[in-house]
């Protein structure tokens, strides 16, 4: 056995441990920088009452933020029940769909949150490619890249059938134009824009290279079981 070799590969729990303390170390310093926004809607959602919280970005944020805790239990908890069961990709299959819907609930939230003209304003169309990009600025852009990011990331690794970059980028794009049509049809006082939809599908597809080390692994494993051999006859 060769002791360099051994000891120049860290242990994967090892790894694990030293990547789980930097997300740790980097949710705490967003948290610390948004402070101030976040405590400010704190009274008002922690009391329930809608105007102040549920239809502000900071509200949102904020109870997204409580809502983690309990997300992150029901990943240990469908991990054990798959792992009782016999599951051998239990804390992966967890993870990806409770980190579907917590990672994209919130996104959809506020793209659907009414505007001060909701209901009396009708619907707008900007329907020309790259005009509303330059408008958005870097704060815009980079919500819009993460509105289906989730989606992109766990997607693939949760069901095999859309490991493919291809289907990640028709996934994308059809939940983006669903949402888009959704804020024209029901008069929310928003612009329903082309670039809305190709920010939110790049994002996804940016999102699911991010993971495909993962997703790959997963949709081979699926496609790579073996099939049974029909007994000979008679």
């Amino acid at each position: 056995m060769d002791s360099d070799a051994s000891l120049s590969a860290p242990p994967s729990r090892t790894r694990g441990i030293v990547l789980l303390g930097l997300a740790i170390l980097g949710l705490a310093s967003a948290l610390y920088a948004v402070r101030g926004p976040l405590m400010m809607s704190a009274p008002r959602c922690m009391a329930g009452r809608w105007p102040g919280c549920f239809d502000t970005f900071n509200g949102v944020v904020l109870m997204t933020l409580v809502a983690l805790p309990p997300a992150v239990l029901v990943v240990w908890l469908l991990a054990r029940r798959r792992r009782a069961a016999g599951g051998t990709t239990a804390w992966r299959m967890s993870l990806a769909e409770v980190g579907m819907v917590h990672g994209t609930l919130p996104f959809l939230w506020l793209t659907m949150m009414p505007g001060a003209g909701a209901g009396t304003v009708p619907g707008r169309l900007s329907l020309v490619p790259l005009r509303d990009l330059v408008t958005m600025g870097p704060l815009g852009i980079v919500g819009n890249l993460l509105v289906f990011a989730s989606l992109g990331f766990f997607a693939p690794m949760r069901f095999a059938s859309s490991a493919s970059l291809p289907r990640i980028l028709a996934l994308g794009a059809g939940c983006s134009v669903l949402v888009e049509t959704a804020q024209y049809v029901l008069r929310l006082d928003r612009v329903s824009s082309v670039d809305d939809v190709l920010v939110n599908t790049a994002g996804a597809v940016l999102a699911a290279l991010a993971s495909r080390r993962w997703w790959r692994t997963t949709a081979r494993t699926k496609s790579g079981r073996p099939r049974p051999v029909p007994a000979p006859a008679g």
